[in-house]
């Protein structure tokens, strides 16, 4: 049965003889253009990030690119395309990282981190899990989806909680880990040592090991992402092989700023003479304090702007910084201070109302 055909050099915006860096470099500026984080609830944003991802899974890799290329280059994009009877489909690794981003543990981007699942059909078709299958190729997709699972139950999942600070500038973190349970090396599994039950492991006859992993947070990371850190994970039937170790980052709450991409924001308190006369006030950032200038008659709720303020991006630059104006009055005036706000209520005429 025709799919359509997709012409993915056209979606990465490339000529047929691009390079591997120029492959590389489109795909990260238009998957950085349309990533569902930066959309939300656009749904054309969402859809033209598949399909970049999906002529990245293609063009990127050499062996499909190559059987991509076999094609030839003179179909048009969107027209009934139907594989020759003698293609031989080549299966791919999926990624199921969803929408997050997943780094390495030594700052490098893991370009499969961009990944989202839902391939097209002409993919499906060409590639493995198309309608048109033969039976021996289902088999073949099977047993490399079965493989790929077997892979992922030896990987590991944990999730820590770093600064906003950590976040901001990166830096490297030591996790403890707890791995799977092990014959104690004191009593042999036997649970005791002569008459009385091994301290070790206290009877039970095994004991958890324990690992130290020195993981690198990358600048400018956020909540919710992913680092992969390889070969941490637990051991592959039981040799030197291991798993991957994927750690979410969830960023504490921070006492005075909240998040917004890449954005600061704060609620900073004046008095209700610095709005009325105006001041020079020292603001806290995320990397110290800076001065700024309330102008005079400012009022509570309004917002000012701190361009480069904010948090640093990961392909460089960095957010801005939102202060909100909060008014505030004496706690526990004292007696001159009431008298003096009762002669201002006294003789002035403002009416906020």
């Amino acid at each position: 049965m025709p799919v359509k055909f997709r012409d993915y050099y056209e979606v990465l915006g490339l000529k047929r003889n691009a390079s591997e860096d120029d492959i590389r470099q489109a795909f990260r500026k238009l998957a950085r253009q349309y990533h569902p984080d930066l959309n939300p609830n656009n749904k054309a944003a969402e859809e033209k990030f598949k399909e970049i991802n999906e002529a990245n899974e293609v063009l990127s890799n050499a062996e499909n690119r190559k059987k991509y290329d076999q094609l030839g280059a003179n179909w048009k994009n969107g027209a009934d395309f139907t594989p020759p009877p003698e293609w031989q489909q080549t299966h791919v690794r999926y990624n199921t990282t969803g929408f997050q981003d997943v780094y390495t543990s030594d700052h490098q981007r893991n370009d499969e981190g961009f990944g989202f699942g839902g391939f097209s059909e002409f993919f499906e078709t060409l590639f493995g899990g198309g309608s048109s299958r033969q039976t021996t190729q289902h088999q073949q997709r099977s047993q490399t989806t079965q493989s790929r699972q077997t892979r992922s139950n030896h990987d590991s999942e944990i999730e820590i909680s770093i600064p906003l600070e950590e976040a901001h500038k990166g830096g490297r973190q030591k996790i403890a880990l707890k791995q799977k349970a092990r014959t104690c090396p004191a009593c042999r599994g036997e649970k005791r040592l002569g008459s009385n039950l091994c301290p070790a492991c206290k009877g039970a006859g095994q004991v958890l090991t324990h690992k130290t992993v020195d993981v690198n947070i990358p600048l400018g990371v956020r909540d919710g992402a992913v680092i992969k850190a390889a070969g941490q994970g637990h051991r592959i039937n039981g040799g030197n092989q291991r798993g991957d170790l994927y750690i979410k980052i969830k960023l504490k709450p921070h006492s005075i700023f909240t998040v917004s991409g890449d954005d600061l924001n704060a609620e900073i308190p004046i008095t209700p003479w610095e709005a009325i006369f105006g001041a020079s006030l020292d603001v806290p950032t995320i990397e110290g304090k800076v001065e700024i200038k309330i102008q005079s008659g400012a009022q509570g709720g309004q917002r000012m702007r701190l361009r480069n303020y904010g948090l640093n991006k990961r392909g460089g630059g960095r957010g801005d910084y939102y202060i909100k104006l909060k008014i505030v009055v004496p706690q526990n005036p004292t007696e001159q201070e009431k008298e003096l706000f009762k002669q201002l209520a006294e003789t002035s005429q403002f009416n906020p109302r």
